[in-house]
């Protein structure tokens, strides 16, 4: 007992001691298949003019979105969203995964109790006479823990790991997605709104028109075309309530799949002008934004488990050695299980070695260093689509606030063109069309403002997300 249990503590302690190899290859992070710098020219002069300001992963997304609608519709979405609770649920159960690979280190070690009754008749044994069994047995012993001299278990523990913060970086990269998801729909919600609220306020205006044109055709100081044409736009803004009407009921829907709850409407946008601005952020240099996204992180993470498993596959080359054993008492009746004499104990060493598999594991192995490179070129086109991401979003940044100018200007000027028009109509000097045309010219000027104000804002939401923010 006492050479048993020597041999087996010593091989343990041998094994636990790290006197084992790995024959996992070293990790070296791929080269960003990228540019050092962002793409430069006139749509990006913005870029160059904001390179001071914070990094778009040290900003809280509290601290970027500072409306206060906005930041309780966020808390819910983030407490409520069903693909956000998938995502965290299967971090629990990688993390389980990587617990349950990391106890193969480990002997497994077991208490075994049992009692024997059995009757063996003299005519199924060939004895004289029927036989009666009786013992019963108390052991502890451990079953088929595998001494990992060549670091087979390690390097499938170091893969479960990387999974597990795979995982871990995909919960965050849909985190940062699904706050994305919400202010995008926050702000549609709120463009919508104006919209509606602009064709309301036209609507009103044009009905005041049609009745003032249509009561000076009674009495003759103007013509049933000017009637006409009045009417059309009356219907035109009536056709654009309705249209802005259904838009902000779909709006609001998605917000509330978003939020995986009912919004209140205490909490929803009256309109755009409402939303409280949004934080600038700088761009930074790629090699130290791309890093910090965390699908680019998954894609890594992704990328080492494979490169861990390559470990485990030039492992199977080698021997391996299985401890089984146990040590305990047995006798014929209970009362006797530990009285002297009694023990027993048993251990049983099994050492394979690989001679001929038909080239199975050279198969496993040439599978796993392909299934390396796959994850490598997946690596590296995460980062080439995030800098593309970012490009984009830049580009839209520098060339936005030129249209916002402009548009502004345009509406200054269309706002001055309609007053004038009028004037000159209600004087007698031009034909109502003049009008038409200066009312249309105004409407669409203050539409395209709202739909320019609303992309500014998106753009702004769009680049905290792609600069990883959050």
């Amino acid at each position: 007992m006492n050479k048993y249990m020597s041999f087996l503590l010593v091989g343990i302690a041998a094994a636990l001691a790290g006197c084992s190899t790995t024959l996992m290859p070293d990790y070296t992070r791929p080269a960003a298949p990228v540019p050092a710098a962002w793409p430069t020219g006139a749509a990006y002069k913005a870029t160059a003019a904001n390179t001071n300001g914070p990094a778009a992963a040290d900003i809280p997304w509290r601290g970027f979105f500072a409306d206060a609608k906005l930041q309780k519709i966020i808390e819910l979405a983030l407490t409520n969203n069903r693909d956000l609770r998938v995502a965290a649920l299967t971090i629990e159960k990688t993390r389980a995964m990587y617990r349950i690979q990391r106890a193969d280190l480990l002997p497994t070690v077991n208490a075994v109790g049992y009692g024997v009754k059995q009757e063996i008749f003299a005519n199924v044994a060939a004895f004289d006479n029927t036989v009666n069994l009786e013992y019963y047995s108390v052991s502890l012993g451990l079953s088929s823990y595998e001494l990992d001299f060549f670091g087979r278990v390690r390097s499938l523990k170091a893969r479960a790991l990387e999974q597990y913060l795979a995982t871990e970086q995909a919960w965050r990269s849909l985190q940062i997605s699904l706050v994305a998801e919400i202010a995008g729909a926050y702000l549609n919600l709120a463009a919508d709104r104006e919209r509606l609220k602009l064709a309301q306020e036209t609507l009103d205006s044009q009905e005041s028109t049609y009745e003032l044109i249509r009561r000076r055709f009674e009495v003759g100081g103007s013509s049933e075309l000017d009637v006409h044409q009045a009417q059309t736009r009356v219907d035109s803004a009536r056709v654009d309530i309705a249209k802005y009407t259904g838009l902000a009921a779909l709006d609001a829907n998605a917000l509330n799949l978003l939020a995986g709850t009912q919004v209140p409407e205490e909490l929803l946008p009256r309109e755009l002008g409402t939303v409280t601005a949004l934080k600038d952020i700088a761009a930074g240099l790629p090699s130290e934004v791309l890093q910090r996204r965390p699908d680019i992180l998954q894609a890594e993470n992704q990328l080492k488990a494979a490169n861990a498993n390559i470990g485990a596959a030039r492992a199977a080359f080698f021997p391996s050695i299985i401890l089984t054993g146990s040590y305990g008492t047995m006798d014929g009746q209970l009362s006797g299980l530990f009285k002297g004499g009694s023990a027993v104990w048993n251990f049983m060493p099994q050492i394979t070695l690989p001679i001929f598999d038909a080239g199975r594991n050279m198969a496993n192995l040439d599978a796993a260093k392909a299934d390396r490179d796959v994850f490598v070129a997946q690596y590296e086109k995460a980062i080439q689509t995030a800098f593309r991401e970012v490009a984009d979003a830049l580009a839209q940044r520098g060339t936005l606030l030129d249209q916002m100018e402009a548009q502004e200007s345009l509406v200054e000027a269309t706002d001055a063109s309609y007053r004038l028009s009028d004037a000159r109509y209600r004087n007698g000097i031009d034909a109502y069309l003049t009008v038409l045309d200066s009312q249309r010219s105004l409407y669409g000027a203050r539409q395209g403002l709202i739909a320019i104000r609303l992309a500014r804002l998106a753009n702004l939401v769009t680049l905290y997300k792609v600069l990883g923010g959050g």
